[in-house]
């Protein structure tokens, strides 16, 4: 069976090789048969709970003034608000609604490990968020109603802002391109890429999926804290070979150098970049909420429960990935789940691997072997999956 690509008539390599990351394109009816996942009420009730990340912007067009409001929301909210102009975002939606995690598997063409979520936004007649341009690639899915994409132009830091510093807006905007998308049709944004949506009708339903692209300064902090955390505090800077000089304030070259060594020594330690960044590129997107059904009880005691049910399925917003730790040794596989990091026996490498494509699997296929019944149930214990 060929799987279908969120990318209508446009084949992959074209995709990768002329838009990723190189400009916009629009892809009409990306998606055949393309059928929404989630209703406006439905939305609204996930904006009404607390763990659930939401916002409420209200554009007042007579003045160019915009409000936002974080959640979580209130009936009493939404009973407030204006019969035109305005949008809810919730964040993350397949955390929490099952049918986003099967819509953002037709990404995958991307390395799953760079998926980030899937944004849902519903819009009333002239609703939108304002011009803006965000450092991460973006698909934006028209799932119900129209709305206008007004797109073009490189922007930074630097880039001049309206006086409304919460929302970020580009000041003076004048868009390059402007479209029109019915559901079904989707507009691919690469970062920095300046972009506008307005709502043109009613129930306006957009699907926004983004990825991850850590800054160099995020990139640099995780790794020195990771790298760091298992050092003794007794290894010191050293200079054993220290030379009379003119100026004793003076930092010379050579202790640059040393400070250089210092610091390749832990880039070039095989393995350390590799497990870190595995670890790195799976962090549950809300830590803080990562559920743990299971914490209290025993390895053995899950695996008790696990023999009972019929089947393993994912928890919503699990994040999973692997590598081969040595391209020369195959036996040498990791396993990263939501930040942390296992290895692999070369007898259950196709095991994981099929973890990482499928969303459930059959109770019948944990059983075959006794480590991949400990794998499980430690990942039932940390909140990955639950036995059903």
């Amino acid at each position: 069976m060929i799987k279908q690509l969120p990318l209508g008539e446009l084949s992959l390599d074209t995709f990768l090789k002329e838009y990723w990351q190189k400009k916009p394109v629009v892809i009409r009816n990306a998606i055949e048969n393309f059928q929404p996942i989630i209703d406006a009420d439905e939305l609204a009730g996930l904006a009404l709970e607390e763990e659930v990340e939401s916002r409420l912007i209200i554009a007042k067009s007579e003045d160019n003034q915009w409000q936002m409001k974080h959640g979580p929301l209130t009936e009493n909210d939404f009973a407030q608000l204006p019969t035109s102009h305005w949008t809810l975002l919730v964040q993350a939606v397949d955390h929490w609604h099952p049918d986003a995690g099967a819509l953002l598997k037709m990404f995958d063409f991307i390395p799953q490990w760079r998926i980030d979520d899937l944004m849902v936004s519903y819009a009333t007649q002239g609703g939108g968020v304002g011009p803006h341009y965000d450092n991460y690639d973006v698909f934006l899915l028209q799932a119900t109603g129209t709305r206008q994409w007004e797109y073009g132009g490189i922007f930074d830091e630097h880039s001049p802002r309206t006086s409304n510093s919460e929302l970020m807006l580009l000041a003076d905007w004048q868009g390059e391109h402007k479209v029109t998308l019915n559901p079904g049709d989707m507009l691919y944004i690469p970062p920095k890429v300046g972009h506008n949506g307005v709502a043109l009708s009613d129930d306006c339903t957009t699907y926004s999926i983004g990825f991850r692209a850590p800054s160099h300064s995020e990139t640099l902090l995780h790794f020195s804290d990771f790298a760091a955390q298992d050092l003794s505090n007794e290894l010191r800077y050293t200079d054993p070979g220290l030379a009379p000089q003119a100026h004793s304030a003076q930092i010379t070259p050579k202790a640059i150098d040393k400070i250089k060594q210092t610091l390749r020594h832990y880039i070039d330690q095989p393995g350390l970049i590799e497990q870190w960044f595995g670890c790195y590129m799976t962090e549950h997107k809300y830590q803080e909420q990562q559920q743990e059904l299971y914490l209290e009880n025993s390895i053995d005691d899950i695996c008790e429960a696990i023999q009972e049910g019929n089947t393993l399925n994912k928890i919503p917003g699990t994040r999973l990935a692997f590598q081969y730790s040595d391209e020369k040794d195959p036996s040498a596989l990791l396993f990263f789940v939501n930040g942390m990091c296992c290895q692999i026996t070369k007898a259950e490498q196709q095991f994981v691997i099929l973890l990482t494509e499928n969303d459930e699997i059959a109770i019948s296929e944990v059983l075959k072997t006794e480590q991949r019944l400990k794998l499980m149930a430690n990942l039932v214990k940390i909140g990955a999956y639950e036995i059903c």
